[in-house]
C-alpha cells in the first residue's frame, strides 16, 4: 500500500479523503442520531444546481455549490418547522429541481466540461491544492461550531422537545446543523461525488453507533472508519484502475453488511455434577 501513495496526486487524494473523513464523521453522526438522512440527501443532490449555476456564470463550482446548498438548507429548515407533515414531499421536490436546474444550466453553458461528471461521481484523484485549502477551512469551521455548541447538540440529539423546555435553542441549532450539512456536502462532493454522498455520511456513523455509548466516541469511531474506508478504497482504485469514489463506498458497504453478521457466541461449558 505505501507505494501507491508516493505520487503527488495520490497524496492530494489522501489528504482530501482525510479532510472529508473528519467532516463526515462528525456531521454524519449528528445526521444519523437526529434521523435527518433524507433531509441531508435533499441538500446534497440539490447542490448539483449550484454546480450548474457556477459553470453557467463562469465561477468556481465549489463556490457555486456552497451558496446553493446553504440556500437550500435554509429553505428546508424553514419548511421542516412550519409543515412537518409535508416536509418530505417538499424535500423530494427540491432534490429533483436542484438536479434539473443543474442539468439545464450546464446545457445552456458553452462547450462541454468533462469535469462535470466528477461532481456526480467524485474525482478525488484530481483534487487541486486550492480545493484542499478550502476543504481545510470548512473543516475548521465545522470543528469550531461543534466544539462551541457540543452540549446543546448533545441535548437536541437526545430529546429535542425536552431540550427546548430546558432553554436550548433547538430551532436555531437545527438550522445550524443543516448549514453544517451543506458545508460537509461541498467538502465531500469531490471525494465520492453527489450521487454517493449519503453513503459517506451515514455508513460509518451507523456502524459506530453499535459500538459507542457516547456521542463523542461515536464521532471518533466514525472518523476512524471513514479514514479506513478511504485508505483501502484509494489503494484498490490504484491497483485495479477503478473509480476512486465508488471504490471507497464499496469498501464502506462491505463493512456495513459485515456489521450485520450476528456475533458467534460461545456455548457455555457444561456444568459438571
Amino acid at each position: 500500500m505505501p507505494e501507491a501513495f508516493q505520487y503527488e496526486f495520490m497524496q492530494n487524494a489522501l489528504m482530501a479523503g482525510l479532510l472529508a473523513s473528519i467532516a463526515c464523521g462528525i456531521i454524519g453522526t449528528l445526521v444519523v442520531v437526529n434521523r435527518i438522512v433524507f433531509i441531508s440527501g435533499g441538500i446534497a443532490h440539490a447542490a448539483y444546481g449550484g454546480v450548474g449555476l457556477a459553470i453557467f456564470l463562469g465561477i468556481s463550482p465549489i463556490l457555486g455549490a456552497l451558496g446553493f446548498t446553504v440556500a437550500v438548507a435554509l429553505v428546508i429548515a424553514v419548511i421542516s418547522f412550519q409543515n412537518k407533515s409535508r416536509a418530505d414531499t417538499v424535500i423530494g421536490v427540491l432534490w429533483a429541481v436542484g438536479m434539473a436546474c443543474g442539468v439545464i444550466l450546464i446545457d445552456l453553458s458553452s462547450g462541454y466540461n468533462v469535469q462535470l461528471m466528477s461532481y456526480l461521481f467524485g474525482s478525488i484523484l484530481a483534487v487541486p491544492r486550492l480545493d484542499l485549502f478550502m476543504m481545510a477551512i470548512l473543516n475548521l469551521i465545522i470543528l469550531g461550531v461543534i466544539f462551541f455548541f457540543n452540549k446543546d447538540f448533545l441535548a437536541m440529539s437526545y430529546d429535542d422537545e425536552y431540550a427546548g423546555l430546558m432553554g436550548v435553542p433547538v430551532r436555531r441549532l437545527y438550522i445550524l446543523l443543516l448549514l453544517l450539512v451543506a458545508l460537509c456536502v461541498v467538502i465531500i462532493m469531490r471525494v465520492v461525488g453527489l450521487i454517493l454522498v449519503i453513503a459517506f455520511f451515514t455508513i460509518s456513523p451507523y456502524i459506530a453507533e453499535k459500538y459507542s455509548r457516547s456521542l463523542k466516541k461515536m464521532m471518533a469511531l466514525s472518523i476512524s472508519l471513514n479514514v479506513l474506508f478511504t485508505l483501502v478504497g484509494l489503494w484498490l482504485s490504484f491497483q485495479f484502475n477503478l473509480t476512486s469514489g465508488a471504490a471507497i463506498i464499496m469498501v464502506a458497504a462491505l463493512f456495513f453488511f459485515l456489521s450485520h453478521i450476528p456475533r458467534i457466541r460461545r456455548k457455555p461449558p457444561p456444568v459438571e455434577p
